[in-house]
């Protein structure tokens, strides 16, 4: 008698892969295939890791100069030269890092937070709470941002506190605008109907089921925002409004090195570069990112 054979598998349904899974491997092999993005990238975590450890590998106080050795050009002993004050500018650089970031992260994660709850609030009920909303915003967005940032820090006083809080304003009908566009698609699919009729509050409708469905466009505008703020921030810096003396912020520095362009261009020169490849990185990441978050651009 012969042995019963169980039947082959090989029809066998595969398993399936978890959808946020493939969605994710897609969404990275999208992005790896962005050469720009990549270089943002690794800029952006080179320079961010720079800020963490670098001025602990730094032997010279970025506020303390020597005049002996003032307006000096780059050299072994001071790679980017030193300012009018005798201070080292590489030193002041690399502490100015950390500051340049968290001017840029902070400003931004508030003006995104306070932005973007105002405008799901205005898709999601609509009516006259929208209008309200929107005209507000219409009323930021008249002014340009700059403008905008000067009058606030003017009225507040110089600080980088006040301009966090000035950048961050700017920032707040940007990201209202995307998030009400993006709710008041979400909010008509049928998903949303159907939560609504088992019951749930608009509490939870709103932040469990439609910001987690809306957040690629802010995120790729929270990447490009942080370079605008940066170069915000440094631009109040120059003029006086931001970072006071000694405070190593790029913007100051920039400024300090305007009256020795002539005699002493690495003074503005270094400073100006590195707001420059700041900036860049974070605009090549955002572009990259947009397109790897593209639908219209999904294999």
């Amino acid at each position: 008698m012969q042995d019963y054979q169980q039947p082959s598998n090989q029809y066998a349904p595969e398993a399936v892969e978890n959808p946020r899974i493939k969605s994710m491997k897609s969404f990275f092999k999208r992005l790896g295939r962005n050469k720009p993005a990549m270089v943002g990238a690794f800029l952006i975590l080179f320079l961010i890791i720079v800020s963490m450890i670098g001025p602990q590998f730094t032997s010279l106080n970025p506020n303390s100069g020597d005049y002996a050795v003032k307006l000096q050009g780059p050299s072994a002993d001071h790679w980017f030269g030193t300012d009018h004050h005798g201070r080292d500018i590489f030193t002041r650089i690399i502490h100015g890092m950390s500051l340049t970031f968290y001017v840029g992260f902070s400003s931004v994660a508030l003006g995104a937070i306070v932005g973007t709850i105002f405008g799901v609030i205005s898709g999601y009920y609509g009516g006259r709470l929208d209008n309200i909303i929107m005209r507000i915003t219409d009323v930021l967005l008249a002014f340009p941002g700059i403008l905008l940032a000067l009058a606030i820090v003017s009225v507040l006083g110089p600080s980088m506190n006040n301009v966090i809080i000035a950048v961050a304003l700017f920032s707040v009908p940007v990201f209202a605008r995307i998030a009400r566009g993006s709710a008041l698609t979400v909010r008509k699919l049928e998903y949303v109907d159907a939560v609504k009729a088992l019951g749930a509050s608009d509490f939870r409708i709103i932040f469990k089921h439609i910001l987690p469905n809306i957040t690629s466009p802010l995120i790729v505008q929270a990447t490009l925002s942080i370079a605008t703020a940066i170069l915000t921030a440094a631009g109040l810096s120059f003029l006086g409004l931001g970072a006071q003396p000694p405070t190593p912020e790029w913007g100051a520095m920039l400024a300090d090195g305007r009256n020795y362009m002539y005699d002493a261009g690495h003074v503005a020169l270094f400073p100006g570069l590195a707001i420059v490849l700041v900036v860049l990185a974070f605009n090549l990441f955002g572009d990259g990112l947009r397109d790897a978050l593209d639908p219209k651009l999904r294999d």
